[in-house]
């Protein structure tokens, strides 16, 4: 098949550089749902604005292309071990050229491939059928989302919703408790996959193929129906919003699959995707390997340039912008309080799990006092005269800097840390103590924020691979909102609270 590694080359790269029809009518719709001038609307008007730009520029929607998940169906007697060889060169090729982040890292030693191959990356599936052609079908899904999936052992007490049964009405606890929990750390509003039964890996597994199906599509079986057509409705009556600031889109699709399991457990597995639903599909000609059809394509293309000019005239209710520039002061950062849009100019240096874990014993390569740090794995590509350039570099999930952001915060001086979905109590308090802001960036909008970014001054700690490494960056126009301020406040906080109340309604037996 001499064509086929060029299909899968272009299949990877679609796939990371254009959002599905279906998934853009769903979020569409998530636009029209929620109150204009809002933080969840306009966060929802740059997801808009991002997915454009990824997909004029063919460059990553969002920074993190996470795991590759390969789901092949072939007719009986293919060579699926050439074909397998011809995936690593496709996905070596499309990492070099910028359309996917290196992720592929060794478990114990922290080192990273470079090219995306390694033992478990990326995941092929092949299965054999009697049908004459080659579906090929990719999902791509970051480590944020991923992060939020979650795997329910019935019977269970589930916090707010207390006993959930071997039942439906059990399994209906447990989806709606995943919604919950997933907050904006997963970058809602987002999709679930839901797998009943099974054992604990094949119950995971069958959630993640429920992602494959379309978006307005409906299930066979009448009784999962109404349990997805239910969770839809209530899980939108959570108020998590987008990027959990509050609103009115929590959810934007719910897909359950069933199947049999051993007597003695009974999983309930969730796999949560992100708003930036990276999944697509393609038909092909098993003599060739060319691509005959794209799958989720139905319909009229969306575009959403006419609906982020109207966005454009808009304001967030009462938000107050504030522009700073590093170095920041004790006293500018005490001025700000939660609900601040903040407009960084000048320097802006990323660190994430890698780097955090080196500065808690180790000094810092640069003199951070009074700058501001970036949860950012960023894609980068190096010119022919050396420079390097981003091309796609949104936040990454923050919470998993907890450990040890406050007290690196307090070590080297850093005033502002900028992130996704949040953080916890200690740096909450840390943030009052020291003189700090937490601000919340648009999970997902790689181009949106790499567009902000006008050079890159260098970079350090290298040896932890492009993602983990601290980036220097110029930055003009980075805007990001308060969501954690140095007076205790915390949006987060409270959207967890109301949330966990309104979920707390949903006690009473609903499937018998």
């Amino acid at each position: 098949m001499e064509k086929f590694r060029q299909s899968i080359y272009d299949l990877v790269v679609q796939t990371s550089t254009n959002l599905p029809y279906d998934v853009r009518r769903a979020i569409r719709e998530a636009k029209a749902r929620e109150n204009a001038g809002t933080r969840a609307a306009l966060s929802l008007a740059t997801i808009t604005q991002n997915i454009d730009m990824a997909d004029d520029n063919v460059l990553p929607i969002c920074q993190d292309t996470g795991m590759l998940t390969f789901e092949i169906k072939v007719p009986v007697g293919t060579n699926t071990l050439v074909m397998e060889k011809d995936i690593y060169e496709a996905i070596r090729q499309a990492t070099k050229d910028g359309k996917l982040r290196p992720n592929s890292v060794d478990s114990l030693t922290g080192e990273n491939s470079g090219d995306n191959i390694g033992p478990g990356t990326p995941i092929i599936h092949f299965h054999q059928w009697e049908k004459d052609y080659i579906d090929a079908r990719l999902i791509i899904k970051g480590g944020g989302c991923e992060n939020k999936n979650i795997q329910y052992s019935l019977p269970m007490e589930i916090e707010g919703l207390g006993r959930a049964g071997r039942d439906l009405d059990g399994i209906r606890k447990c989806i709606l408790h995943s919604v919950y929990q997933a907050q904006g750390q997963g970058c809602s509003a987002g999709f679930i996959g839901v797998g009943i039964g099974g054992d604990r890996i094949s119950g995971y597994e069958l959630a993640k193929k429920q992602l494959l199906r379309d978006v307005s599509d409906v299930n066979e079986n009448e009784k999962l129906q109404e349990l997805e057509e239910y969770i839809m409705e209530k899980g939108n009556t959570l108020g998590i919003g987008t990027m959990g600031f509050g609103g009115e889109a929590t959810l934007l699709g719910c897909k359950v699959g069933v199947m049999n399991r051993l007597p003695a457990s009974f999983f309930v597995s969730v796999a949560y995707n992100c708003w930036a639903f990276r999944r697509l599909g393609v038909e092909m000609d098993p003599a060739t390997g060319g691509i005959t059809n794209w799958l989720y394509q139905e319909g009229e293309k969306i575009s959403f340039k006419e609906d982020e000019a109207a966005a454009a005239t808009e304001s967030t209710e009462e938000a107050r912008e504030v522009v700073l520039q590093a170095p920041i002061t004790e006293e500018q950062i005490r001025e700000l309080k939660v609900g601040d849009v903040v407009v960084i100019n000048g320097d802006l240096h990323t660190g994430r799990d890698a780097i955090h874990h080196h500065l808690m014993d180790h000094d810092a390569p640069i003199d951070l006092n009074g700058q501001v740090i970036y949860h950012c794995g960023p894609v980068m590509l190096k010119d022919k005269e050396g420079e390097w350039h981003v091309k796609a570099a949104g936040p990454t999930t923050s919470i998993r800097e907890e450990p040890y952001q406050g007290d690196i915060m307090k070590k080297f001086g850093i005033r502002a840390v900028i992130g996704k979905g949040g953080m916890g109590p200690k740096t909450l308090k840390a943030l009052e103590e020291h003189g700090g802001v937490y601000l919340n960036a648009i999970g997902g909008a790689a181009q949106y924020y790499a567009d902000c970014i006008k050079k890159v001054e260098g970079v350090d700690l290298m040896e932890f691979g492009i993602p983990e490494a601290m980036w220097h960056l110029k930055v003009e126009g980075f805007r990001a909102i308060v969501t954690m301020d140095s007076h205790g406040n915390s949006l987060h906080k409270d959207v967890d609270k109301t949330s966990f109340e309104r979920l707390s309604q949903y006690k009473d037996k609903v499937f018998a």
